[in-house]
C-alpha cells in the first residue's frame, strides 16, 4: 500500500523517548487515519486506537476512560511503552484540558505512554493546542495528495490530476464522471461543511457560508472584494463575517483567500482576497462540462491549471514554507507572491488563456531585490512544477 512521505517523520519521532505529544492534521482524505495505521505497524510497540466519532456525549471524559484503558494495557502486558492513538480529538468539549492533565500526570509519574492525536479542523485543534498544551506537541500538517503521490499510487497523468485533483478515495470511481461527481458532493464537501464546520463552531449563518464556498470555487484564481462577494451572495452580513467564514473553510482545507502582497501588513489585511481552491476537484465536481469538454477549452482549462498550482502552493504556505500573495497595480498583476523572510519571489502562470496584462516588470522596479518564476509558456512546464517539493521553491 501506498505510504505518505510524513511517515518517516512521525516514525523517527515515535522511537525517541516520551517527549512530545504528536499531532497530526489535514483535510479530509488526506490519508490521516490510514497513516497512523502503518505507523503502528512499522513500530511494533502496543497501541490503544480510538476515534471521538464513536466517543457520544461524554466528552473529554470519554478521553480519560480510554487514558486509563491503555495504562492498564500497559501494566498487563508487561510493554516497555505503549501508543495512544485518539483520532478527530476535535469534537470533544474540553479535549485540551483533559489531555494536559492526564499527560502531566504521566509525566509525573514517568509512564511511558506515548500519545498521537488528529483531526479534520486544524483551526479548532490548533485552538486547544495553544489553549492548555503549549510546549508540550509537535505539529504534523498533512495536505492533499499532490500529483507526484497520485501519479505513484495510481498512474494518473497531470491533466488527471488537475481535473480530479488529490482525492484518493475516489480514484476507483473516475470513469464513471457522474458518480464521481455525486460522490465528491455528498461525501467530501457536504460532510465537511456539516460536520467539521457547522456542527464543531458556531456559525449564524450557514446558508451564508454555504454560499461562500460555491461562490469562491466558481470565482477560484479571481481577485474579489469582500462587498462584491456580498452582492454576488445578496446576503445581508458583513465583511468580517465572510472573512471569518473564509477562514474556517480554509482551515477545512476546501476554500482560502490570499492577501494581496503590499509593504504594509495593514494593507494586506484590508484587501481584496484572491480565491483558491485547495484542491482543483473541488472545481471540476461542480462544473457541469465534463473533462473531455473543458480539455477542449483552453481559456477554462487554462482557469483549472493556474487553480492546480495555485492549490499546489498553498499547500506549501498552509506547511510554513513561505507565505503566500497575489499583486495587482491598475490593470497589472502578478499571479502569486512568495515571501520567507526577506526574500520574495514573483511567480506567474501562463496557460494560454486570455488575461490581464502581466506585472512582472512592474512588480520589480516596485521589489527589486525580488526573483521571478514562469509557469507554463516559455517557463517551467506546469506538469513539472505540479511535481516541485514546494520546501525548496524560494
Amino acid at each position: 500500500m501506498f505510504q505518505r512521505s510524513e511517515i518517516e517523520k512521525l516514525e523517527s519521532r515515535m522511537k525517541e523517548k516520551r517527549n512530545f505529544i504528536q499531532v497530526i492534521a489535514g483535510p479530509r482524505q488526506a490519508g490521516k487515519t490510514t497513516l497512523v495505521g502503518q505507523l503502528l505497524e512499522r513500530l511494533n510497540i502496543p497501541s490503544h486506537y480510538v476515534s471521538a466519532d464513536s466517543a457520544g456525549p461524554q466528552g473529554a471524559l470519554w478521553i480519560e476512560k480510554h487514558w486509563e484503558a491503555a495504562r492498564r494495557m500497559l501494566i498487563s502486558e508487561g510493554a516497555r511503552e505503549i501508543i495512544l492513538v485518539i483520532d478527530e480529538i476535535q469534537k470533544l468539549e474540553n479535549w485540551s484540558e483533559m489531555v494536559k492533565k492526564l499527560w502531566d500526570e504521566d509525566t509525573w509519574t514517568r509512564t511511558p505512554l506515548k500519545l498521537i492525536i488528529s483531526g479534520s479542523s486544524r483551526l479548532l485543534l490548533q485552538e486547544g493546542l495553544t489553549e492548555s498544551l503549549g510546549g508540550r506537541f509537535e505539529m504534523t500538517l498533512m495536505g492533499h495528495w499532490t500529483l507526484k503521490e497520485m501519479q505513484e499510487a495510481f498512474g494518473w497523468s497531470p491533466e488527471q490530476y488537475v481535473w480530479y485533483g488529490g482525492y484518493p478515495g475516489s480514484a476507483v470511481i473516475v470513469d464513471d464522471e457522474m458518480r464521481w461527481k455525486r460522490y465528491l458532493a455528498d461525501s467530501i464537501v457536504e460532510t465537511t461543511i456539516s460536520r467539521d464546520i457547522l456542527m464543531l463552531t458556531r456559525v449564524d449563518k450557514p446558508a451564508l457560508l454555504r454560499r461562500l464556498f460555491e461562490t469562491g470555487v466558481r470565482y477560484s484564481g479571481m481577485e474579489l472584494s469582500y462587498n462584491k462577494i456580498l452582492g454576488q451572495l445578496q446576503d445581508a452580513g458583513n465583511t468580517t463575517t465572510l472573512s471569518h467564514y473564509l477562514t474556517l473553510l480554509g482551515s477545512a482545507g476546501l476554500l482560502s483567500g490570499i492577501e494581496k502582497y503590499s509593504g504594509s501588513f495593514a494593507r494586506q489585511r484590508a484587501s481584496s482576497p484572491k480565491f483558491v481552491v485547495h484542491n482543483t476537484a473541488l472545481m471540476s465536481s461542480a462544473d457541469i462540462e465534463s473533462f473531455s469538454s473543458i480539455r477542449e477549452q483552453p481559456d477554462r482549462w487554462g482557469r483549472y491549471v493556474e487553480s492546480a498550482v495555485g492549490a499546489h502552493l498553498l499547500d506549501g504556505s498552509m506547511k510554513g514554507h513561505y507565505r503566500l500573495f497575489y499583486w495587482r497595480k491598475g490593470n497589472r498583476e502578478v499571479d502569486f507572491v512568495l515571501a520567507r523572510g526577506e526574500k520574495i519571489m514573483a511567480m506567474e502562470v501562463k496557460t494560454g488563456r486570455i488575461r490581464g496584462r502581466s506585472g512582472l516588470d512592474d512588480f520589480r522596479k516596485e521589489y527589486p531585490h525580488a526573483s521571478v518564476m514562469l509557469v507554463g509558456d516559455k517557463g517551467i512546464p506546469w506538469q513539472k512544477f505540479l511535481r516541485t517539493d514546494t520546501a525548496g521553491i524560494i
